[in-house]
C-alpha cells in the first residue's frame, strides 16, 4: 500500500460516520421529531445496529412499526421477490397479490368487517374513515375524545385533542366535536343527528397508554346504534397482533363491540408504508366508483409486505408470543420501586412511574442502549417492541431499569 493510500485510509478511520450524517441530514431536510443520537446501519429481530457498529436492544420499533422484528426474512424474501416482478401499478389494474392480500386481512377481522380499502399511512386511513362515515349517513360532523391522536393531514389533525397538535392543523376542517374519555355522558350530550361518527383509539397511546373497561367501549356502541351513528376504532396502533389479538375490535377487552370501520397501518407492513380501512358491507354499500382514491395505495409492493407481514405473524406464533412477553414483563416490573403501574394490553405498555420523569428515563435506557419511547404524559414511559421480543431480552430492560430507578 502507498504512503498515501495508508494516510486517506486512517483519515478515513478517524472520521466519525454519525456526525457526518448528522451533519448532511441536518444541512439538508427539514426538522421533524427530536431525534435519539445515533443512526442506524441496520436491524435483525429486536435489534439494531449503528452505523458506529455498537447494537441497541429496541423496545419502540420505530413507532410501533417493526411488527415481526427488523428485516423479518420471510418479509424480506417476499419483498425481493415481488420487486424482481413489478414494483408497483395502481389500484386501476386487478393485481393477485393485492387480492390476496384483502382475504387475508379480511379472514382474521371480526366477520362483520368485509371490505378493505388500501391506503398508505394511518393518517390517510382515519381520513378515509370519516369519509365513508359521512357518505354513508349523509352526516358530518365526527366526535372523537380528549386525548386522542389520528394523524397529520388535515382532518385527521382536526380530529385530534392531544397537545398542540391541532394548533399546528389550524385553520381546521369545521364538524370536529370533542367527548371526554371515559366519560359517556360527555358523548350521549354531543351525539345528535348532525353527527356521522364517532371515532377512538381503543388504546390511546401518545396520550400515555390510556384504556378503558369494556363497559365503556360498549356503552359508545351503544349510543351509535339508538342514533344512527357510525362507530370507528383507530388500530392504527392496537392493530395486526400489537395487543395480543390480531385486532382490539371484538376482543374480550373491548367487550365483543366491532365497529362499523376499523383502520390500520402501522405494523400492516412490517416497514412499508401502507394503511388501510376495513368496514361492514353495510357501509360499502354507500360507496361508488372515485368517491374514494389513492395513486400508490394498494401498490404491489405494499401488498406483498401485508402478506408477508400476517404470515410471519402466524408462522411464528408472533400473537401468543405478545401475550406471553406481556405476562413475563408485568411479573418482571411487579414489586419493584419507582413502577406505579403497567398499562396497556399486549405489547402496547406505558409503564407508569412515581416520581420520575420518563424523559429523563429514557435517555437513561439510551445510554445502556435499550431504546424506548415516552407519551404526552411525562411520567409514562412507553413500549413498543417487535412482536416477536423474547423473555431474555425483556429481562435486559428491565435490568437495565432496576439500576435506573
Amino acid at each position: 500500500m502507498t504512503t498515501l493510500a495508508k494516510t486517506l485510509e486512517a483519515m478515513a478511520a478517524t472520521v466519525d460516520p454519525f456526525a457526518e450524517i448528522k451533519r448532511r441530514e441536518e444541512e439538508y431536510e427539514l426538522a421533524t421529531y427530536k431525534k435519539f443520537p445515533l443512526a442506524i446501519a441496520s436491524g435483525r429481530g429486536s435489534w439494531i445496529t449503528t452505523t458506529s457498529g455498537e447494537r441497541y436492544l429496541d423496545l419502540y420499533g420505530g413507532h410501533a412499526v417493526a411488527a415481526t422484528g427488523h428485516c423479518h426474512p420471510h418479509v424480506v424474501a417476499a419483498l425481493q421477490k415481488q420487486a424482481a416482478q413489478l414494483l408497483f401499478y395502481s389500484n386501476l389494474v386487478y393485481s393477485d397479490v393485492r387480492a390476496q392480500a384483502a382475504e387475508l386481512l379480511v379472514e382474521r377481522a371480526p366477520a362483520t368487517l368485509a371490505k378493505v380499502f388500501f391506503c398508505n399511512s394511518g393518517t390517510e386511513a382515519n381520513e378515509n374513515a370519516m369519509r365513508l362515515a359521512r357518505l354513508a349517513t349523509g352526516r358530518e360532523k365526527i366526535i372523537t375524545f380528549s386525548g386522542s391522536f389520528h394523524g397529520r393531514t388535515a382532518d385527521a389533525i382536526s380530529a385530534t385533542a392531544l397537545g398542540r397538535y391541532r394548533e399546528l392543523g389550524r385553520p381546521n376542517v369545521p364538524g370536529h366535536l370533542f367527548a371526554e374519555w371515559g366519560d359517556v355522558e360527555s358523548v350521549e350530550l354531543l351525539a345528535d343527528e348532525t353527527v356521522a361518527a364517532i371515532m377512538l383509539e381503543p388504546i390511546q397511546s401518545m396520550a400515555g397508554v390510556r384504556m378503558e373497561e369494556a363497559e365503556f367501549y360498549q356503552a359508545v356502541r351503544r349510543v351509535c346504534d339508538e342514533r344512527g351513528i357510525l362507530l370507528v376504532f383507530d388500530e392504527v396502533q392496537t392493530g395486526v397482533g400489537r395487543t395480543g389479538e390480531w385486532f382490539f375490535a371484538g376482543s374480550e377487552a373491548a367487550g365483543g363491540v366491532v365497529p362499523d370501520v376499523v383502520t390500520l397501518a402501522k405494523a400492516l407492513g412490517s416497514g412499508v408504508p401502507v394503511g388501510a380501512c376495513l368496514t361492514t358491507e353495510s357501509v360499502a354499500g354507500h360507496i361508488k366508483e372515485n368517491d374514494l382514491g389513492t395513486t400508490f395505495g394498494g401498490g404491489m409492493l405494499a401488498m406483498s409486505a401485508v402478506v408477508a407481514t400476517i404470515e410471519a405473524i402466524e408462522l411464528g406464533d408472533m400473537l401468543g408470543n405478545v401475550r406471553r412477553v406481556e405476562k413475563h414483563l408485568r411479573k418482571s416490573l411487579a414489586g419493584i420501586e419507582g413502577v406505579r403501574a403497567v398499562r396497556g394490553r399486549g405489547l402496547l405498555l406505558g409503564i407508569e412511574l412515581a416520581g420520575k420523569s420518563a424523559t429523563e428515563i429514557h435517555a437513561k435506557l439510551l445510554e445502556r442502549r435499550v431504546i424506548t419511547g415516552t407519551s404526552s404524559d411525562p411520567a409514562v414511559l412507553r413500549l413498543l417492541p417487535p412482536l416477536s421480543v423474547q423473555p431474555e431480552e425483556i429481562d435486559i430492560f428491565v435490568e437495565a431499569l432496576k439500576k435506573i430507578v
